[in-house]
This record gives structure tokens, sequence and C-alpha cells, in this order.
């Protein structure tokens, strides 16, 4: 069976003063119909230029390198800027940090709305309002209707973020890639805006591909999880495993250091160091500076994925590949 969205081998470099780097590593992972999948590692770890890569939103000094992006069996990496707009967009829409970035201050929602509509579909400016306030009630922006004329500044964050939601749906695609959706947000709207997406999920039979720092937001709304570290996979698996048995030591770093996982008056766990720079990154795995599980060949050569559990889960770890790490 082909999946809705195949990425296989994704490479992407950075042309800078003192030669290329590589941000993105051998990325390979798929997304079915309706599926939710979770992006997650520290910052640098390349989840959001793996989102962008995805749709060509790569800009310069980035470049796709390597690897396929196949869409409803469609290479995006080969196609036309003119026909990846019909995709980007149509079909694929993507949802950015912060809200205000997105929304045009100097315009009503009602028109940011209804112009988006109008350049994507071949409908009359009163069906566009029309979806454009379906959209709105979907999301559960209270009085819709007067809502369409307010502008950005009129609205909370978590409104804004529903908006921007609301926007990304007018075409009804068929994946929505999730960057950070919640982070300016305080713990209580960011489970509404998780719980939002959660149910769009369902009622619109839409796949999504949520890109986050926060372990605890992915676990209650994912299918699976894919743990990035360094511009690599290093561990994929379903979200309830991957939670519950961490293979990786970086996954099993992460869950540790979640707030939930502690005892009251403990001192928070922590992966000590720092993620490395693309320009200076160590020979073998990326991880050894920081891992408690490091051997000599963990200093000289890149681990590979290596599947677990008949083939349901995968890590890259030499210490999995020698029966340790469990």
């Amino acid at each position: 069976m082909d999946h809705l969205l195949e990425i296989h081998n994704l490479e992407v470099k950075f042309r800078l003063r003192s030669g290329e780097v590589t941000a993105i590593n051998d990325v390979s992972f798929f997304l079915d119909q309706g599926e939710r999948v979770g992006l997650v590692g520290e910052s640098g770890a390349g989840k959001s230029v793996t989102g962008f890569a995805i749709i060509k939103l790569i800009s310069k000094p980035g470049f796709i390198s390597g690897g396929k992006v196949l869409f409803e069996g469609r290479d995006i990496a080969g196609l036309s800027i003119e026909e990846v707009r019909n995709i980007r967009g149509n079909r694929i829409s993507m949802i950015f940090q912060d809200p205000m970035m997105t929304l045009n201050p100097v315009l009503s929602i009602g028109t940011q709305m209804t112009e988006t509509i109008l350049a994507h579909k071949n409908v009359s400016r009163a069906e566009a309002q029309a979806i454009a306030l379906d959209k709105l009630k979907k999301v559960h922006i209270p009085s819709p209707e007067k809502r369409l004329d307010q502008y950005p500044h009129e609205f909370s964050g978590g409104m804004r973020q529903r908006i921007v939601i609301a926007i990304a749906l007018l075409t009804d695609p068929a994946v929505i890639i999730a960057d950070e959706p919640t982070t300016a947000l305080d713990v209580t709207i960011q489970a509404e805006i998780m719980d939002l997406l959660s149910e769009l999920c369902e009622s619109e039979k839409m796949a999504l591909i949520l890109i986050t720092h926060d372990l605890g937001v992915v676990s209650q709304v994912t299918d699976r999880i894919i743990v990035m570290y360094a511009g690599r996979i290093v561990e994929q698996g379903l979200t309830r495993d991957v939670v519950s048995n961490p293979r990786h030591p970086y996954t099993q770093g992460l869950i540790a250091a979640l707030p939930e996982s502690q005892q009251r008056g403990k001192t928070l766990c922590q992966i000590p160091g720092n993620m490395p720079s693309l320009t200076d990154m160590p020979q073998g795995c990326s991880f050894h500076p920081r891992c408690e599980l490091v051997m000599p060949i963990c200093k000289e050569k890149v681990p590979e994925l290596i599947e677990l559990d008949n083939g349901n889960a995968l890590a890259a770890c030499h210490a999995l590949a020698k029966g340790g790490a469990s």
C-alpha cells in the first residue's frame, strides 16, 4: 500500500562562506491518511528544516541536496515552482510558530481568508466568504460572523492561533504541518489547541506532522513519534511504545527530563552538554559527547537505524546493536 507522504533519504545542506554544512542527513519516514506523527528534538535537531523541505520552502543558502519527497506518488523535490504551489497551501498546509508572523496586521481576518480561498479555488467571493465562516466555526471561534470584520490585534494569542488553523483548513488539505504551534501560548491554551488539532484530524480525515520540542504534547496527540538529533533520525516508533520504553539514550534523556517524570523536591534531570553546531559536528555518532553509554565505536562510526520489536520501532545506537541501552 502506498503512503500519502513518503520521505526517502532526505538531505538538506546550507552553503556558508566556510563551505557546505549538512542540516538534514538521510532522513526517511512516511505518513498515512489521517495519521498524526510527531517530529521531536531540541532546538537545532533539524525538525523545522525537515518540515520546510517537505513543501520546498527551504530558502537560500539552504537547498535540498538529495533524497525524495513523494506526495500522493509525485516527487515534490523534482517539481517546478508552479507545480509545488499547486500542492503547497492546497494539499499540504503549514501552521507556523508565531501567528502574528502569518497574519497581515492591516487586513481584516475575513479579507485574508477570502483572498486565500480565491487564490486557490475557482469560487465566487460570496462562496469564499461562506467557506471562511464555516472554517471559523470548525475551530470554535465564538461569534464568527463578527470576527470576520476584525483585525489580528483584536484577538488573543490563542484565538489568533485558531484563526491560523482555520486558514490552513481553507483548501481542505490532506496534510497539515504544524511547526511548534503552541510555543507562545500558556499551558491551558496549549491543551485547547492540541485538542482542536486532534479533533480536526479525525473529523476532516487530515494527516498531521507535529513539530515540537515538547514530548509531553506529542505523547497526548500523535500516533507515532520520530526523534531527531543533529539532523538525523535517532529513534521512531509508536508513541505509546517510545514514551513507555525509549530505546535510544537521547530519547531516554528527553523523557527523564519531563517534569512529570520527577519526584517532588528532587532536582530536575537534564542531558549534559548542548546540541552540536552544524559547523562542528563530532565524528561518528553526533550524540556521543553527551552520552553515558559511549564506546570507542561511537566516536568513529555513525550508527545505522536498526529494527526493533519485529520492525515496529527503529533506533540508531551502537549500544543497542550490541544488546545494550534497552
